[in-house]
């Protein structure tokens, strides 16, 4: 979870978007976007889909079996 919240800082900081402009438009609570970018909480992968979107990624999972 760690990764995911440092792309999404570092990608939304790129775009020059402040913490409540982000999590305003992707319709989600500034505190799960602050969990989010700190790696904590559990978030669904509907609320990181929605961030991600606004910053114009999207979340893909590959599964490998060891």
């Amino acid at each position: 979870m760690e990764k995911i919240g440092e792309i999404i800082k570092t990608r939304r900081r790129d775009f020059g978007i402040t913490q409540g402009k982000l999590a305003q438009m992707a319709e989600v609570n500034i505190n799960t976007l602050t969990q989010i970018e700190r790696g904590e909480g559990n978030p669904t992968i509907q609320t990181i889909e929605k961030v991600l979107k606004i910053i114009g990624m999207e979340l893909t999972v590959k599964i490998v079996e060891q």
